[in-house]
């Protein structure tokens, strides 16, 4: 059955590109934050955007805060012997509550779905765990004062497994959806990376965005950076290959987004230590004053090179 809905899929995603609206970011917005897993702790689509609103709109002023953790859920569902039985997958459902009461943004970038299925076939019972905790998650921000933007989760390439790239077109179809039926808001980086996928394969049959099929290369980070953008308004963005295209036009703009890319990887070790969460194996993070301390000096070099 799965094998006929995919046409179907595919040209709904296709179409929610076509018709999405933009969202444009309320003036009193300052603290932005971005949750998701190993992909947004990757950070380099994270960086992308950063460094590309500091340089076109330095008057803003955002603070863009990542806390994705690697291996983690909205679900809360784990595989058998994840990690090698090291350790289950950690849930968002632990460390929601002291993420927002600490951080406290006003809006709120939310990508999960890639471990959500468990790397396994389509399950209507795991389906159900990852709607509920999407749900789940979607109230407590909008009840903690915040905005949500929801983005869909990348692509896993068929290559590595045809039946669970299917279960994330089902997962993403359904977040596009909820624009319509609930009036969410949904940013759809998922078909945009499908479609790239597919012609650039056209061309070369060996290319990938992702070597294991799950975590982005450079292009593909650049794909979802892109497109949240695009969907932010920035349409000039469209026939933009690389990051570097993005930001040529601005002066210092290499400089720019080294400093970027360094503020961003000391503020999310930092913030995921002050925070707390289960997940073994991440670095220690400064302690925050010190943290703070080091980013305040790489924003007065930001914004000498700005202005």
């Amino acid at each position: 059955m799965m094998r006929f809905t995919y046409p179907f899929l595919l040209l709904f995603g296709l179409q929610s590109l076509l018709f999405s609206q933009p969202y444009t970011i309320p003036e009193t917005t300052k603290r932005i934050l971005f949750l998701g897993n190993s992909i947004t702790y990757q950070g380099q689509y994270v960086t992308f955007l950063d460094a590309y609103l500091s340089m076109k709109y330095p008057n803003k002023n955002f603070e863009i805060i990542n806390v994705g953790l690697p291996s983690e859920t909205v679900s809360g569902l784990s595989e058998v012997g994840h990690a090698g039985g090291k350790f289950p997958r950690p849930d968002l459902h632990e460390r929601l509550d002291r993420v927002l009461a600490q951080i406290k943004p006003d809006l709120v970038f939310a990508c999960y779905g890639m471990n959500d299925g468990i790397y396994m076939p389509f399950d209507d019972h795991r389906f159900k765990k990852y709607k509920k905790g999407i749900t789940w998650l979607h109230d407590k921000v909008v009840k903690s004062g915040a905005s949500i933007i929801h983005v869909t989760p990348s692509i896993y390439d068929e290559v590595k497994g045809p039946a669970y790239a299917n279960v994330l077109d089902l997962y993403s179809d359904w977040l596009i959806s909820l624009r319509y039926t609930l009036k969410w808001e949904v940013i759809d980086i998922h078909w945009p990376m499908k479609k790239y996928l597919e012609e650039r394969r056209q061309l070369d049959s060996t290319f990938v965005l992702a070597k294991d099929g799950i975590h982005p290369d450079e292009t593909g980070h650049f794909l979802i950076a892109k497109h949240l953008l695009f969907s932010l308004g920035e349409k000039e963005l469209s026939n933009h290959n690389n990051i570097q295209e993005s930001i040529q036009n601005y002066q210092n703009s290499t400089e720019i987004l080294n400093l970027v890319a360094k503020k961003q990887a000391i503020s999310k070790d930092a913030w995921l230590s002050q925070i707390g969460h289960k997940r073994p194996g991440m670095n220690k993070g400064l302690p925050m004053k010190e943290a703070n301390q080091l980013i305040t000096e790489i924003n007065k070099e930001i914004n000498l090179l700005i202005r």
